[in-house]
């Protein structure tokens, strides 16, 4: 090989490793500018706050019950990141502790909604007729009837508490779920693939298992998932009236009503359990949001 034939050779090579590195990099920088940070970040939230849930004392060492003599009312330090409260609390560890019952709270909530309400309109869906008109007729009321007048009045009837009100607020969702789930029932009733089941023999039931049910549920999780959020805020509403967890519980909601009175000279006690709730809620919608474009 002369020495033009290895100079033409090298620059070849150069030119070709150029190219590729120039190659990697417009990928690498079109990953980072598609990348969802935005989800991403909601998942993170999410995921922070369940483990809150699950093992709260693996952040806090400080007792959400338990209060410091002469500690009232401490601002953010390093001994206490977010302060404390008025009966020396450190109000992190409130916040870490009480996510298990705003969370469980809100999963008992969507649970109810969802399995009453999705059974409702699986019913009206299907079967059609009377028994799809009487459904939605109730259907109607629920929905005429202002949530949290509802969910007030349900507490009153069993009284008050997290369980409790978590049933209340999951009786408000009841009607949003039907309404749904009727209508993807009946969009998919009416596919050719739902016609030819029955045409080839399926009974009703098993084509309603096996056919309808699944291809009717992909919007019915996407809008669980924003019920989750508009749950958390409810509980957390209803908590902030007095109706939903009694003190000393640490739930977001509580927690507060419980800094309301010291707005002036503790912002902390109500801007940091509102912002997490605000942080959850958002988390939520933009998780559901997620789901609904890749259902399409």
């Amino acid at each position: 090989m002369t020495s033009l034939d290895t100079f033409v050779h090298l620059t070849t090579t150069t030119t070709a490793e150029s190219s590729s590195r120039s190659d990697n990099r417009r990928d690498v920088l079109s990953i980072l500018r598609n990348f969802p940070y935005g989800l991403a970040l909601a998942w993170l939230v999410l995921a922070l706050v369940l483990l809150w849930a699950t093992v709260p004392w693996v952040f806090t060492g400080h007792d959400p019950l338990q209060g410091t003599p002469g500690g009232q009312l401490k601002a953010p330090s390093a001994l206490h990141i977010l302060g404390t409260d008025s009966l020396g609390r450190d109000l992190f560890a409130r916040i870490v502790y009480g996510a298990v019952h705003s969370l469980s709270g809100a999963i008992a909530a969507v649970g109810v909604g969802l399995v009453v309400g999705s059974g409702l309109g699986l019913i009206a869906g299907s079967v059609r007729g009377r028994v799809d008109e009487a459904l939605m007729r109730l259907v109607d009321v629920l929905l005429s009837i202002p949530t949290l007048l509802l969910s007030l009045s349900i507490i009153i009837l069993l009284g008050f508490g997290t369980l409790n009100a978590a049933i209340a607020v999951g009786a408000t969702a009841i009607a949003g779920f039907a309404r749904l789930m009727r209508s993807e029932v009946v969009r998919v009733r009416n596919a050719e693939f739902v016609e030819a089941a029955f045409g080839s023999g399926g009974t009703f039931g098993k084509v309603l298992w096996r056919h309808i049910l699944p291809n009717s549920l992909t919007s019915v999780v996407a809008y669980t998932a924003v019920q989750f959020g508009w749950a958390i805020l409810q509980i957390s509403t209803l908590g902030f009236l007095g109706y939903g967890a009694p003190p000393p519980t640490p739930e977001w909601g509580l927690l507060i009503a419980e800094g309301r009175n010291y707005l002036a000279t503790a912002w902390w006690l109500t801007a940091a359990p509102g912002l997490i709730v605000v942080a959850v809620v958002l988390s939520a919608n933009r998780i559901s949001q997620s789901i609904g474009r890749n259902s399409r």
